[in-house]
């Protein structure tokens, strides 16, 4: 089984942190790909402003 339930905090496996529920999953979106998203945008739009 690919994905299992991990119950303490020093679980070594990432596809069961991620399965721990939707705000974990949701948390690890934001920054690995929102984050980097949303500041490439402002560092783009400061880029063209000058």
């Amino acid at each position: 089984m690919l994905v299992q339930q991990c119950t303490d905090v020093s679980c070594n496996n990432i596809f069961a942190w991620l399965n721990q529920g939707p705000l974990t999953l949701t948390i690890t979106l934001h920054l690995l790909i929102i984050l980097p998203m949303v500041w490439i945008y402002f560092s783009e739009k400061k880029k063209h402003k000058d």
